[in-house]
Order: structure tokens, then sequence, then C-alpha cells
């Protein structure tokens, strides 16, 4: 069972403004990326808010999700990771972190993820577009207590680089891994693509 944690409590600060709920074609960002985890084989969905937490959860109210909100969002990525972990269901042996402003990535490069977390015997896997790592990152329970541990801002990188002999990289044909959504221009850009 793998659950997928989209962080979606930050202030978005370079933004300006609360990118989560930014127009993109027919709905917003978050609820495209929520969109795309939904339709894929993950076995739950846990949403991490935190900034501006009843907004989001008022639009997002019929989503098929579990919405946690952390009250240390503002501590760090790593403070949202640890409150989707704590929510995760008892038989999860992984979870996926999914950031919440990546909406391009879609469910079939987040089921080849998951086909490739079940075949290979490697406790993390991450996707690369053009040799360069992206999002969504699998990582096995195994690796609770560290994830447990994690602080600041810095996500999981330090118990990937800290295991990398345990890495599993699966090329995939979608930039969207690597791309997210963090200046006006860069939403401007990526908004001119969609609409």
């Amino acid at each position: 069972m793998v659950s997928a944690i989209i962080l979606a409590a930050g202030e978005a600060r370079r933004m300006g403004k609360l990118k989560q709920l930014l127009p993109l074609g027919k709905t917003t960002i978050l609820e495209k990326t929520v969109e795309n985890i939904v339709a894929s084989r993950v076995d739950e969905t846990i949403m991490v808010l935190g900034y501006e937490a009843e907004k989001i959860i008022t639009r997002l109210s019929r989503a098929p999700v579990k919405m946690v909100v952390n009250p240390l969002y503002q501590g760090g990525m790593a403070t949202s990771i640890v409150a989707g972990l704590r929510a995760v269901g008892a038989g999860a042996s992984a979870i996926m972190l999914v950031l919440a402003d990546q909406p391009f990535i879609d469910s079939r490069v987040i089921n080849r993820l998951l086909d490739e977390f079940k075949r290979h015997n490697k406790g993390i896997v991450i996707p690369t577009y053009q040799g360069k790592r992206g999002h969504p990152v699998i990582i096995s329970l195994e690796y609770k207590a560290e994830l447990l541990s994690l602080k600041g801002d810095v996500g999981a990188r330090e118990i990937i680089a800290r295991h990398s002999g345990d890495v599993h990289e699966v090329r995939v044909d979608s930039p969207g891994v690597t791309m997210d959504i963090d200046t006006p221009e860069e939403y401007q850009s990526l908004k001119a693509k969609v609409t």
C-alpha cells in the first residue's frame, strides 16, 4: 500500500498570494494536482494544509482525500511531511511525496513510479526528466523514523542523500516532474500552455 501525501501547506511567499488556488484552465493548480493523484493507483491520498487552510478546505471539500491541517507549517516542509505521515493508514508500506504546485504530472507517470517501486528492491523511487531529478518521490516506510525526525524546509533530500544506494531513478518523458510554480512569471508561462 502506497499513501500519497500532497504537501499543500506553504505560504507561497515568492508568489505573493495563495498559489494553490490560482486558476489553471477550468480548475486550480491544487485541484489539478489532486485530480492526477486520485486518478492514479495510489491507495490513499492525504493532503496536508496550513496557510489559508480554511479556503482550501472549502474549495476542495468534495475531493476524495483525507485533509490534515499542520499547525506548525511555518516551520518548513518537514513539519508537513511529519503531519502527513501521522495520518497514513496502518497498512501503508511507503509514502509518495507530492508537491501541491506540480499539476502537470499525470496519472500515467504516477502509476509508472508505483509499478517501478513494486518491481524493484529499492526503498526510494525518484522520477528523472532529461537527467534531472523531480517529484513525486516514493519512500519506503522502513525510513519512517528518519522521516519523522526531519527538520526545516529541505523535504526528504537528506534521507535520499544518506541512502543513495537504495535509490531507483525512473526516466520519464514528462517535463512536469521537474516543473513547479513558485513565481508569478512561472505561473503566467505555464498557465499560457493550458488555456
